[in-house]
């Protein structure tokens, strides 16, 4: 038996469904093969300029690759330039990989000749007679490849940055160098890559939270956002459209308390699962825990009545407030955070109206993302090789969810055994200006963790109890996360009806200035969010400062508009719409405000 090793079985799990290359009894994508072919130049080259680093590995990830070499001091920028430099100097001399066979004991001594302690450490976990290595030129690698034919082939490569990384992910390890690069077929691809690289950077949601005056993180609460008053305009308009959507379908809302008992727990499961991601109190000799999830609770509610097939479906809706202990090292701004608000919802069902609940599920999901301008993608995870429950049921369940799918014309992809435990599932992707793919929503089924653990019962038509399915779901996933989607999708410049200030009112002159307030005070009763700007600035700054803090409308009042009751309009984009009524202007921007446009449409009939 021979066995194509790759680096990945180091590799975290986090990291492990990155890696394309080298799969067994498949042909590996092409990007992620030349991926994996440039991190071994990579490694070559470091090699050769640091002939003391010891190896690690070195994968295709999304977009790229990385290596990771034990060093005693961490890599510079200098060093970056240096190594790239090496590297291209190795894909002008056209290497072959060539690969060899060698048997695992005969390997174990050769790596641990040339002094490289990782890979003997992968070699002693591999249970298997024969492993593969990977060689060009002076340089060998354990791994099981596949790679290019050559280094020519590599065409486009760039070096982007370099950081700590633990062997295997784990804190107790060693800690290395990772540097982490990209490679394309042709320059042109890389150049497109390095501008959306620059492009999500001048949109880092942490960035413009800061600058537009949105939310902060602070080190007296790691991983839980500060909401300052604007960030909460954009978090309440939000909640707006989720209550108006789910309050018209029939949903209701509850309200359940964050910390719990840990009888709540070890009952649902979690105790058992999740503990080890669970903020523990101890009060009175008794444990509880912030709750990381809403699903439990809502059993309670349940449980509250005696419940007839008459009564269900029965959605409850909640905006629920979540701790989840993510380690520090994995904090991202809002895109991984430790307090949560979730827009939860559990659905629970007689079996036989399971499709008609999925069908309503989309049409919400279709409903609030098109709301943003996202399109959806769907994906059906099935029964996996562990699960609980009646495989009939899960039968029943797949069907529902994929005629679910199939009634509204949707096309989707099947994922073979992914479902949850406790009942398949749907998960939604969208992809954002950047084609950066965002997983929101999920609707998965459960026919035992909630309804067979806490008992839940509803009487059928022929006087016995019954089981009822229970549908868990999520649109937005968190209020947290998906701001900081849309703050790096709209670039900060949200559409009218989302933004923080909608208009911003600035008098030419103080003599001006009477007329400045009138007009601010009419925006404000005409519900929209406005600003008065009389600061004894120049008009040019304070235009410059409103298109800085993305507010859609400048309304510039001189001596002129006082006279006529107008205003001389102005968009964030730089446009200078020219002068208009104030009634008109009144209109139109309650009309796009009522839209909840994506675009700015005030002035476009001009």
């Amino acid at each position: 038996m021979v066995l194509f090793l790759s680096d990945s079985m180091a590799q975290s799990e986090e990291d492990r469904h990155l890696n394309f290359a080298g799969e067994f009894d498949c042909a590996p994508e092409p990007l992620p093969t030349l991926r994996h072919s440039a991190s071994h130049v990579m490694a070559q080259a470091v090699k050769q300029l640091f002939p003391e680093v010891k190896l690690g590995i070195g994968p295709a990830i999304e977009d790229g690759f990385y290596y990771d070499f034990a060093k005693p001091e961490p890599f510079t920028g200098v060093d970056l330039e240096l190594i790239e430099r090496r590297m291209r100097e190795i894909i002008a001399q056209d290497l072959p990989f060539v690969r060899d066979e060698m048997p695992r004991e005969k390997a174990i001594r050769f790596f641990e000749a040339l002094g490289e302690p990782f890979k003997v450490e992968i070699l002693h976990t591999i249970d298997a007679p024969t492993v593969s290595l990977y060689r060009q030129g002076d340089f060998v690698d354990l791994c099981r490849g596949p790679h290019v034919p050559s280094t020519g082939y590599i065409k486009a490569v760039k070096l982007l940055s370099s950081s700590g990384a633990y062997w295997r992910g784990s804190e107790r390890n060693p800690m290395l160098q990772r540097i982490y690069g990209t490679a394309w077929h042709s320059q042109e691809e890389l150049d497109r890559y390095l501008w959306r690289l620059e492009e999500a950077k001048r949109r880092d949601h942490r960035k413009l939270g800061r600058e537009l005056d949105l939310f902060v993180f602070h080190d007296v609460a790691p991983g839980a956002a500060f909401w300052l008053p604007k960030g909460m305009v954009i978090f309440r308009e939000l909640e707006r459209v989720w209550r108006e959507v789910h309050d018209a379908r029939g949903y209701q809302e509850i309200s359940t308390p964050i910390l719990v008992h840990r009888k709540l727990w070890e009952q649902s499961g979690h105790w058992e699962h999740y503990r080890e991601n669970m903020f523990l109190v101890d009060a009175e000799e008794q444990v509880f825990s912030l709750k990381p999830m809403n699903c439990p609770e809502s059993t309670y509610v349940y449980r509250q009545h005696l419940r007839s097939y008459r009564d269900l479906p029965l959605r409850f809706s909640e905006l629920g407030r979540l701790h989840r202990f993510e380690r520090s090292g994995t904090l991202a701004g809002m895109f991984r955070v430790r307090q949560i608000t979730m827009d939860d919802a559990h659905i629970y069902c007689r079996p036989d109206q399971l499709q008609s609940e999925i069908m309503g599920v989309i049409e919400i999901v279709q409903l609030l993302y098109g709301t943003f301008g996202f399109e959806s993608r769907f994906f059906l995870s099935t029964r996996p090789a562990k699960a609980m429950g009646d495989p009939a049921l899960w039968e029943q369940a797949e069907v529902a969810l994929a005629e679910g799918l199939q009634k509204r014309d949707l096309p989707y992809e099947v994922r073979a055994g992914e479902g949850a435990f406790y009942g398949p599932k749907i998960d939604v992707v969208i992809s954002d200006v950047l084609a950066r793919d965002w997983q929101l929503a999920t609707i998965q089924l459960d026919f035992v963790m909630l309804p067979e653990r806490f008992g839940l019962e509803y009487i059928d038509s022929d006087g016995q109890a019954k089981r009822p399915v229970a549908i868990h779901r999520a649109i937005y996933g968190s209020f947290e996360r998906f701001v900081g989607i849309l703050t790096e999708h709209f670039a900060g410049a949200f559409p009218t009806w989302l933004a923080p200030v909608q208009a911003r009112v600035l008098p030419v002159s103080e003599k001006t200035a009477p007329y400045g307030r009138e007009v601010f005070e009419r925006l404000r009763e005409a519900g929209v969010r406005a600003e008065l700007d009389d600061r004894n600035e120049k008009l040019g700054y304070r235009i410059r400062e409103a298109q800085l803090q993305k507010v859609p409308y400048m309304l510039v009042v001189g001596e002129r508009e006082s006279r006529e009751g107008s205003v001389s309009l102005r968009r964030r984009t730089g446009e200078d719409l020219g002068q208009m009524e104030l009634s008109r202007v009144l209109a139109e921007l309650a009309a796009e405000i009522a839209s909840r446009s994506v675009t700015l449409t005030l002035g476009r009939s001009q």
